[in-house]
């Protein structure tokens, strides 16, 4: 029943609210479908906030769910449809309407993304996105393993544009479905064929675009653990730039097209060719430079004093030998004009010390018979035989008599005097 009401009398604020309130909740729980545009996850709370809108209309509601209904949804991105269950309320404080969410549910689409978000997880855990373990790809392959649907144009583009690229290579192509149920087999079974092929260097998956629904058979498990175990590397070229399905993750190259694959497999022969030339003409160019540097080098050399007239350096060492030779030759001189006045010196030294000078000063050397020296009067006796030693011979003579001196004198001033 619609209130009554009018300028005169109208209705209290607090009344109209609570009879909102009254109507709206009885409704009672109710499933609703929307997309999410936007979720707000609030830090150290148990209650966060997302917005959802409906698929046709210009229509949006702000929805509180918890922290446990948010993470039993699985992993959510803004544009996911979903499935909420909500209960609509009415804040009488200032007469808000909120929803609140006792369940959420990923659909359509959005419920293959979470799941497909599931396994991606899963498998990353485990480590098969690991970059670590990404090998990488040839220059040149000996031979291209190519995996895709027969006559499809994904087959075409990477055949062409290999052969516009590099027209010598050879290809390895093994068809298979590239869809459907039986997908996942016989691509499987194509990938392990090419990777035991011993001239085999690098295999090419490939397949155009599509929608989610045609591309999951290379999100699957199976398939992503094959291509994980081979030992030659894979590209993946599944879909258009912005599909990601998990074999792009486990291939050791992305490309985003089939196109793109054939760029990565095998090089430009044409940019190898410029490449090769222009190495070929630096190359040529550095030896040019490095010639005519080590010519200037010899020409300086050959510029030199000495390499102009070598013997010059040996004239000017002989005069140098010539001057140290009469230099050598001069000192051995003096050294033996002192030599010889030192001999000189000694030897006039020696005679005027020695017994002869003693006895060509007119001195005798008196012995005994027996040869001993007579030093004192004690030595002999009267009538003894004694030899006096002269300058030019030997005087023998009798001793008659023997008389000691008579006073206290020096001998040496007897000699003296």
């Amino acid at each position: 029943m619609p209130l009554s009401s009018s300028p005169e009398q109208p209705q209290p604020l607090r009344e109209v609210v609570s009879l909102l309130k009254g109507w709206i909740e009885r409704t009672g729980p109710v499933w609703v479908e929307g997309q999410v545009i936007q979720l707000k996850r609030r830090a150290g709370y148990s209650i966060h906030f997302l917005t959802l809108r409906d698929k046709l209309a210009d229509v949006s509601v702000q929805v509180g769910v918890s922290t446990a209904v948010l993470d039993a949804a699985g992993p959510l991105t803004e544009g996911t449809l979903v499935a909420a269950w909500v209960r609509a309320t009415v804040f009488p404080g200032n007469g808000s309407l909120r929803f609140d969410c006792r369940d959420l549910r990923p659909t359509g689409e959005g419920r293959l993304l979470a799941h497909l978000e599931q396994r991606k997880r899963a498998l990353q855990a485990e480590g098969l996105f690991d970059p670590d373990l990404k090998k990488p790809l040839p220059f040149l392959p000996r031979a291209i393993g190519l995996i895709t649907a027969k006559a499809s144009a994904a087959e075409r583009d990477v055949v062409e544009n290999v052969r516009r690229r590099w027209p010598a290579a050879r290809l390895e192509i093994r068809h298979a479905l590239m869809q459907g149920q039986q997908c996942v087999e016989q691509v499987a079974d194509a990938l392990r064929a090419l990777d035991a092929h011993a001239e085999v260097d690098v295999i090419v998956v490939a397949r155009g675009g599509g929608s989610l629904e045609d591309l999951l058979p290379f999100s699957d498990e199976t398939l992503a653990r094959a291509a994980f175990a081979c030992r030659t590397p894979v590209v993946s070229a599944i879909g258009h730039e912005t599909d990601t399905p998990i074999l792009d993750l486990v291939a050791d190259v992305r490309a985003s097209t089939p196109t793109d694959a054939a760029k990565r497999v095998v090089p430009d022969a044409a940019d190898e060719a410029r490449v090769i030339a222009t190495g070929r003409q630096r190359l040529h160019t550095a030896i040019l430079r490095r010639v005519r540097s080590e010519q200037e080098w010899l020409d300086a050399m050959h510029s030199r004093p000495v390499l102009r007239d070598p013997s010059g350096a040996l004239l000017l060492q002989r005069e140098r030998l010539a001057d140290l030779t009469g230099r050598l030759e001069r000192g051995i001189r003096r050294a033996l004009v002192r030599e010889e006045e030192f001999v000189a010196s000694a030897r006039a030294r020696v005679r005027a010390l020695s017994p002869q000078a003693t006895l060509q000063r007119g001195y005798a050397i008196l012995t005994t018979d027996d040869g001993r020296t007579v030093a004192s009067i004690a030595d002999v006796e009267p009538d003894e035989t004694i030899i006096a030693r002269l300058l030019d011979g030997d005087i023998a003579a009798a001793v008659i008599d023997v008389e000691p001196h008579q006073h206290d004198e020096d001998p040496h001033d007897q000699e003296e005097r």
